[in-house]
């Protein structure tokens, strides 16, 4: 069973944490099995850009991203070659890596206000 390693599992640097994928499930359905904060404000239905994030290793093993991911990611940030949807992209044969964004991860926050609020507290 493939791998992946989110780096910013909890915000900015946070220690790294790895998760077993079942191949054709998604970054984002991974994260989420797993309370990694990846954001998905649209419910990881492709309507927003809330769970972009970096394939820093093992882009090569994911499908090509689709015409309409393409057209979403123009309204995320920081935009990269290895920039992908977590909602969109499937896990395949090859361990990956993967760096959560600050934009999902304040888009987490943003859907999460308690946690926000502990944060904000010193809590974890």
């Amino acid at each position: 069973m493939p791998k992946i390693r989110f780096l910013n599992p909890y915000g900015k640097g946070t220690e790294p944490v790895t998760v077993e994928c079942k191949r054709g499930e998604s970054i984002l359905d991974a994260a989420e099995e797993h309370h990694i904060r990846v954001g998905h404000a649209c419910g990881g239905n492709l309507a927003c850009s809330t769970c972009h994030v970096w394939v820093n290793e093992g882009i090569d093993s994911l499908p090509e991203v689709a015409e309409k991911e393409n057209d979403i990611m123009d309204k995320a940030f920081d935009v990269r070659p290895e920039s992908r949807l977590a909602c969109q992209a499937t896990c395949g044969a090859q361990d990956l890596e993967v760096e959560i964004t600050q934009e999902s991860l304040q888009a987490w926050l943003d859907e999460n206000p308690d946690e926000r609020k502990k944060l904000a507290a010193g809590q974890k």
